[in-house]
Order: structure tokens, then sequence, then C-alpha cells
């Protein structure tokens, strides 16, 4: 494992920008750290960093190295849990990065269930939106990545691909929480709105549904936080927009889905980096989300 500790040498650097602050994180002399970047350089026949006024930074050699420095650590990470599975204990590691509608319940019961059964398995679960969750596969700091509406990526591998309708979100005695049944979207536009900001998905597939019609979304609050807005939503008379899966069972709190007519339902994607091979203990969390989403979307069909 020596030659990943030079690898692992290099990534320091590049993310520190400095052989001085890369030599503290990793417990070395920054002269140590210099002939290693010096040795790697000379079996690669070539600099892999510029050497600035302001710091080191990585030229296209060396980005083409940390690419496979990256490729490296996944499949150490990868081998280690099948080689764990070998003597039927189930260790590693799942880092899972999704969108705010699914931290509220789904993943909370999902990683109690998989810790049930292997709870030697450590998890990360980032909330990023459907940008930066796939960003996160791309730079390995996330394994899986469960989004409402992905931007389309040739880099993404589905798992699973379903779709869900919008839904407004009211307090019980909300004037809109009298009636059953789907609500028009005009009648929610008619009362006060909590939105997500436009750094959510929701906000985005809302606005170009609205601007087919001409019709301008107006807040009274907005956030790019979900559960702010559903803090909101108790404490005044106004309208939110969330996927079921975001709601909590909340008897103070109604749910109605959006009328089809005006909003189609949005797609609901687990995706992994395409063409990358993933730990055990990822691999098997995948499976097992992806029968969830799947039984769930059976139920709501």
């Amino acid at each position: 494992m020596k030659h990943l500790r030079s690898l692992t040498a290099v990534a320091e650097v590049a993310r520190s920008g400095s052989i001085r602050r890369a030599a503290e994180r990793l417990n070395i002399t920054p002269s140590a750290l210099t002939r290693q970047i010096q040795d790697i350089e000379y079996e690669l026949g070539t600099p892999i960093f510029e050497r600035l006024a302001q710091g080191m930074r990585l030229n296209a050699a060396g980005e083409l190295l940390a690419r496979h420095i990256r490729d490296q650590a996944a499949d150490l990470d990868r081998v280690r849990s099948q080689i764990a599975d070998l003597s039927g204990v189930r260790r590693g590691h799942v880092a899972l990065a999704c969108s705010q509608a699914f931290v509220t319940r789904m993943i909370p019961e999902e990683v109690e269930t998989y810790r049930a059964q292997f709870p030697q398995v450590a998890f990360t679960v980032q909330v990023r939106d459907h940008v930066q969750a796939v960003a996160a596969l791309v730079s390995f700091e996330a394994d899986l990545a469960l989004v409402l509406q992905p931007p389309p990526s040739a880099e993404l591998h589905a798992l699973y691909a379903g779709r869900q309708s919008l839904c407004a979100l009211m307090r019980a005695s909300h004037p809109l929480a009298a009636q059953d049944g789907p609500v028009r979207l005009r009648d929610c536009l008619a009362h006060a709105l909590a939105l997500p900001d436009r750094s959510l998905a929701i906000r985005h597939h809302i606005e170009h549904a609205l601007a087919r019609r001409g019709v301008e979304l107006r807040a009274t609050v907005e956030s790019g936080s979900l559960e702010f807005l559903r803090n909101v939503v108790l404490r005044e008379d106004v309208v939110s927009f969330q996927v079921p899966s975001g709601i909590p069972d909340d008897l103070r709190l109604r749910s109605r889905l959006i009328d089809t007519r005006d909003l189609e339902p949005m797609s609901v994607v687990l995706a992994q980096l395409r063409g990358r091979l993933l730990p055990v203990a990822a691999s098997k969390f995948a499976d097992q989300l992806a029968a969830h989403l799947n039984h769930q979307a059976a139920l709501t069909a």
C-alpha cells in the first residue's frame, strides 16, 4: 500500500494548495512531502503541479493523476468491503447524496433497516440539490445519489427511475384542507405561498409549468430549507409545495396532490457514477433502496 500513501500525498497537496498545509495534515515534514511529489513527477516524467506564488495547483497531467487517485481509492474501498464479506462480517461505508425531500422519513428509515442487519456499516448522508448531488458522484464524494429532477448527464447510471406527484402542503385549519382529492394549482395560488427557493428542483418545476401559462409566482416566504417551510406552514395560513416522501406524519399538517392537469409528476432518480464498481455495502444498500422505491411506486400507482 506504499504507493497509495504517495498518491494520498498528491491528493492532499491538491486539496490544500500548499506543501506546508498538506504536510501538517499528513503529519510529515514539508521537505519529506516535497521529495515524495518530486519522486512521483520523476517516475511520470513530467511535472504534475504548477508552482505559483500563491501555492500549488494541479496542471493537466496532475488532473489526470488526481482522477486515477480517486479511482484507486474507490476500488480499494470496494475490495476491503468484499474481503470483509468473505469472513461473513459486512463492514463498510455508504456515502449518499440526496435531496432534502428524502431526509425527513425515507432515508432515516432505510438506514435504520439496513443497519439492523449490518450494524458495522457506517453512513454519510449529504443533503444536496439535484445539481450538487450529481457533482458529488463525479468527485467520488458520494457512492449514490437520490434526487428529484437530476440534470441530464452521461455520467449518471440510474438504478431506479420513477415519479412522484407534487403536493400542496398546509396546516389542518387552512381553508384548502377542508376538501379531499387533488387540488388545482390556481386554487393554491389564491393563497399566500411559502415557496422553496430557486436552489431547489421543486421551485423550478412549478415555475416551468406556470411560465407556459404566463403566470408569475409570488412568494410570501421562500427558503432553501424544506424543514423551515414546513414550520412556517404550521404557524400561518400559507400553502407550500413538497413531494409525499418529504412530508412527515403530523396531524397538524394536511397535504393534497396537485392536479396532474396543472403539474406533471417530478422524476425521482437513484443513481451511481457510470462505470464505477460500488463497494459491497453501497451496492447492497442501493438494492434495498431501489426495492423500497419500487414498492412505494406500486402502492401509489
